[in-house]
C-alpha cells in the first residue's frame, strides 16, 4: 500500500506519457493529432529529465507537475499573497525569509531593488542603528569558545550552527545533508534526542549529543539511564559538547510516543530500542528530580564524557524554577558549561496546537531572563549561552548576541538550506522533498552531494552578511552586539532602544541586599536549590 501511495506521485508524468503513445498512433488516422503527439512527447521528455535531475527533490518526487511550483515563483510579485503565502497566520515563516535562505544557500543574489520591504512605521519593526565610520570584516568565521574551568575538552564553535533535529522525524538523506554540509563549513550539527544515527557518523561533522527523557542511545531496556553506553557514545571524537534536554520550545513539558509500526531498523539502532514496541519519550526526566540532582546529574555526564562541554536545553516556563537550577549551581560548585534557551516559536514535526501555540516562553524574553539571572548570581562569566527560536538571518543573530547570547542554532533555517518547502506535511510521511519522511522512494530525491553544498553555503554567506552587519555597526566582532544598538517601534508609534527593554542587570545583584530589580529579588527569594515544588500560594 505504502509503494502505492508513493507511486501516484508519478501519475502526471504516466498520463503525459500515455497520452503521447495515444497521440502518436491517432496521428495515423488524423494529422492534427501529431501537434498534441509533439506537445505531450515534450512533457514527457520533460518528465525524464525531472527524474534524473539532483537540483531540486520537488520536481523529481513530482515530475511535470512540480514545475508549476516554480511558475508561480517567477510571477510571485502578483499572487504569491493568495498562491504562495496564503494565509501568514498560518506560516512559520514569511515568503521573505525562506527567500533569503534558498538565495544564500544557493550561492544567489539575495539583494532587492526599491529598499525595504518591511512596514517601517508599524509597530514592532525593528532596526540595527549603524555607524558613519564602518569596518570592513574580512574573516567572517565568527567562534566562541565553550567550556568553563572544569571542562577538560573545550568546543571552539561557530556562532551558527544546526539546531535538534533527530533521525526519524528527519530523514536520512536528510540527516546525511546536514552533517556533511556542517563538516565543510567547520559548524556543529545537533543530533536531537533520537541518538546519532550511522547517517550521523558517516558525515564526519561535528556532534552535539543532544540526550532527551528517553536517552535514546543511552538507555537501559526500562529506559533509564545507562552510564556505561553514554560513557561509549560520548568518548567518539565526532561528538563535540553534550546538551542535556530538558525541554523543547515547540511543545515544552510535552513527551511523545513514536509508534511501532513507523520504528525501522535504522531508528532503532540509533535510539537502541526494540522493534515491534511503541518507543516513549516521557515528558519528564527520570535520571533526577530535583535541581540538586540535576546538578550532580550533570557533574557525572561531564565526567563519563572525560571533561567534554557540558549543558541543558530548555525553554522558560516558571522562572522560579530556573532560578532554583542557579540556587543548586552555586550551593554544588557544578555549573554547566552552556545553557540553550528555546524560545516557544521554535519548530517540531508535530506538536499539539495548543502547545505550539500557547505554552513556554519566546525566545527573547527567555534568553533575557537567563542572561540576567545568571548575571545576578555572579556566574555569567562561567556559563555561555546559546539561543533558539526562528533564528534564520544574520539580522536574527545580531539581536540575540545582542541581548546576551553567546551563539545560535537554527533547525529550519537549514531544513530551508536542504529543500524544504514548508508544505507542513512533516507527520504524514508524505514530505514531497524529502525532508521528513522514511519513504525510500520519497527521500531519494534529496541529493546528499548538492543538498550539503547548500547547507555549507547557507551557513558562510550567512555569517558573511552577520559581519557586514557588525562592520556597519562600526564594531570588529558581532560578539560586541549589545542592545543599544537596536531600536524598535512602539504600539503608539514611538520609537525606542532596545537597551530600555531588554537591561542588562547590575552582576552579583542577587546576592546582596538591594532593592533593585524586585521582579527577580521576588522570585529569587522563593527559590529553592533543592526542590522545584513552590512554596505555598507561590506563582511562577
Amino acid at each position: 500500500m505504502r509503494q502505492l501511495i508513493s507511486l501516484q506521485r508519478y501519475a502526471t508524468f504516466a498520463l503525459v506519457a500515455v497520452l503521447a503513445i495515444v497521440f502518436f498512433i491517432a496521428g495515423f488516422w488524423a494529422s492534427w493529432a501529431f501537434l498534441l503527439f509533439f506537445v505531450f512527447a515534450a512533457l514527457t521528455a520533460l518528465g525524464i529529465h525531472d527524474v534524473r535531475q539532483t537540483r531540486h527533490a520537488i520536481i523529481r518526487n513530482y515530475p511535470v507537475l512540480g514545475h508549476i511550483r516554480f511558475l508561480f515563483e517567477k510571477i510571485r510579485p502578483e499572487i504569491r499573497q493568495y498562491l504562495i503565502e496564503g494565509d501568514q497566520d498560518e506560516q512559520p515563516f514569511s515568503r521573505e525569509q525562506r527567500s533569503l535562505v534558498y538565495q544564500r544557500s544557493k550561492g544567489a543574489e539575495d539583494k532587492r531593488p526599491f529598499g525595504t520591504q518591511e512596514r517601517v512605521y508599524e509597530a514592532g519593526y525593528s532596526w540595527l542603528t549603524h555607524s558613519v565610520q564602518p569596518i570592513h570584516l574580512e574573516d567572517t568565521d565568527f567562534r566562541v569558545n565553550i567550556g568553563g574551568d572544569h571542562c577538560k575538552q573545550p568546543y571552539n564553535a561557530s556562532l551558527y550552527n544546526i539546531s535538534a533535529m533527530s533521525f526519524g522525524a528527519l530523514s536520512a538523506n536528510a540527516i546525511s545533508a546536514l552533517n556533511k554540509g556542517a563538516k565543510m563549513g567547520g559548524f556543529a550539527h545537533d543530533t536531537g534526542e533520537g541518538g546519532i544515527s550511522r547517517y550521523h557518523r558517516d558525515g564526519g561533522g561535528d556532534l552535539i549529543y543532544e540526550i532527551g527523557s528517553g536517552y535514546f542511545g543511552c538507555r537501559n531496556d526500562d529506559g533509564t539511564f545507562n552510564p556505561e553506553k553514554f560513557a561509549r557514545q560520548a568518548a567518539k571524537d565526532q561528538v563535540k559538547m553534550i546538551e542535556l534536554k530538558l525541554s523543547q520550545g515547540a511543545k515544552p513539558g510535552h513527551g511523545g510516543m513514536l509508534p511501532a509500526a513507523k520504528i525501522t531498523p535504522e531508528i532503532a539502532e540509533a535510539r537502541d530500542i526494540p522493534m515491534g514496541v511503541d518507543c516513549v519519550s516521557p515528558a519528564a526526566h527520570t535520571a533526577f528530580t530535583g535541581p540538586m540532582e540535576l546538578m550532580q546529574f550533570i557533574g557525572q555526564l561531564r565526567d563519563l564524557s572525560g571533561g567534554k562541554p557540558i549543558g541543558f536545553k530548555l525553554c522558560i516556563g516558571h522562572r522560579r524554577e530556573f532560578m532554583c537550577m542557579v540556587k543548586a549551581m552555586l550551593e554544588t560548585g557544578i555549573i554547566p558549561d552552556f545553557i540553550v534557551v528555546d524560545g516557544t516559536e521554535g519548530g517540531t514535526g508535530a506538536a499539539p496546537l495548543e502547545f505550539a501555540n500557547h505554552v513556554g516562553m519566546p525566545m527573547v524574553e527567555g534568553l533575557t531572563f537567563v542572561h540576567n539571572t545568571l548575571r545576578g548570581a555572579g556566574i555569567r562569566d562561567q556559563v555561555k549561552i546559546g539561543a533558539a527560536g526562528k533564528v534564520v538571518s544574520a539580522f536574527d543573530i545580531a539581536r540575540a548576541l545582542s541581548i546576551g547570547a553567546d551563539w545560535c542554532n537554527s533547525a529550519r533555517g537549514y531544513m530551508f538550506a536542504i529543500g524544504c518547502i514548508q508544505a507542513q506535511a512533516c507527520h504524514t510521511n508524505h514530505c514531497p522533498v524529502g525532508v521528513t519522511t522514511q519513504d525510500p522512494v520519497r527521500q531519494a530525491a534529496l541529493d546528499v552531494n548538492n543538498k550539503s553544498k547548500r547547507v555549507a553555503r547557507f551557513h558562510a554567506n550567512t555569517l558573511r552578511a552577520l559581519g557586514e552587519m557588525a562592520g556597519a555597526a562600526g564594531l570588529n566582532d558581532p560578539r560586541g552586539f549589545l542592545p543599544y544598538h537596536f531600536m524598535t517601534r512602539k504600539g503608539d508609534g514611538q520609537m525606542t532602544e532596545a537597551a530600555d527593554v531588554y537591561t542588562y542587570l547590575r552582576e552579583g545583584f542577587l546576592l546582596d541586599d538591594g532593592d533593585d530589580n524586585p521582579i527577580y529579588r521576588e522570585r529569587w527569594a522563593r527559590a529553592n536549590a533543592h526542590s522545584f515544588a513552590p512554596p505555598e500560594a507561590a506563582t511562577s
